[in-house]
């Protein structure tokens, strides 16, 4: 039996995100089509330790991911994602920071792709944590951004984001701003990346026409957008059964009366029949789901143990 351990940058030079985005496209494609066996995940501690894990039906594969969650700590996100395979004792470890960041920002690019207006080319970002660069690299994977906008309470923190991704910006426009309503008002794509209880933006401050992801709020305390911008878009969803379990804007949303549980579209359903007509702003709201850490990986299996 062996077993290899990965570190980040073994992850990174493996798995790059165009590689990663359309690997991520054909799972969520998978999961509409029930190739997987998914448990809703354990959460411990409000949301402190979590347990995920995926069985893949046709190859016989799983992948168990354990991580603990402070954000008050450098990384925020700690812990181990496992692969294994039913024919052979092999096994692949690596770290679950990595592959959450690459399989979230993945995600994102697969609904960017899909949802954004093709010419998309101005990206406004909120948040600058362990998420944040991700959500950068996909959606330009995947549009032709010209100028990313970044929200940030802290501006020194915001520059120090922008200067670690260093030459990935080479050509872009580069804006820090620590205005909401200022940063959105012209965008074409709008990253939420943050753990924020309370929303980021009014939905009046968004253009008519805009494709909205939100990724950072991932408990039923949590919410990154307004009830108004949800009742008014088409809303795509990693997987309905999560979200109803944690996503607080969602929760918060129908409760509210702003949408009902039909006005979900799950993005393997999107992907496979892509609906003819829809809302001038749509909106990509995900908690993330076992598939999206198996699918990454399983191309680190590839990589690495052939």
């Amino acid at each position: 039996m062996t077993t290899i351990t990965l570190d980040e940058d073994d992850v990174r030079q493996a798995v790059s995100m165009p590689a990663a985005i359309d690997a991520i496209r054909r799972g969520f494609v998978g999961l509409a089509a029930g190739e997987f066996e998914m448990p809703v995940r354990t959460v411990l501690r409000d949301g402190q330790f979590l347990v995920m894990s995926a069985h893949h039906r046709p190859s016989a594969t799983a992948m168990v991911k354990t991580l603990s969650l402070n954000f008050s700590r450098v990384p925020a996100i700690s812990g181990t994602v496992v692969w294994s395979e039913a024919a052979r004792a092999d096994h692949l470890v690596a770290p679950a920071g990595v592959v959450t960041a690459l399989r979230t920002g993945a995600a994102v690019g697969v609904a960017t792709d899909l949802l954004a207006v093709p010419d998309a080319s101005r990206l406004t970002l909120f948040g600058v944590g362990g998420q944040a660069a991700d959500q950068v690299r996909a959606v330009r994977a995947v549009r032709p951004i010209h100028r990313l906008t970044v929200v940030n309470t802290d501006p020194g923190r915001a520059r120090r984001f922008l200067e670690a991704l260093g030459p990935e910006l080479s050509g872009i426009d580069v804006r820090i701003t620590t205005d909401p309503v200022e940063a959105v008002a012209d965008a074409d794509v709008v990253c939420c990346a943050t753990n924020t209880s309370e929303p980021l933006f009014p939905a009046s401050a968004l253009p008519r026409r805009v494709h909205v992801n939100a990724i950072g709020a991932y408990r039923p305390t949590m919410r990154e957008l307004p009830d108004e911008l949800l009742a008014d878009s088409f809303i795509v969803v990693d997987e309905i059964g999560a979200i109803l379990e944690e996503s607080g804007e969602i929760i918060h949303a129908l409760r509210a009366g702003a949408l009902a549980v039909d006005d979900l579209v799950e993005l393997g359903s999107a992907l496979r029949s892509a609906p003819s007509t829809r809302a001038p702003r749509t909106v990509f709201k995900s908690v993330g789901i076992a598939m999206q850490d198996w699918v990454i990986a399983r191309l680190l299996a590839d990589a690495y143990l052939g």
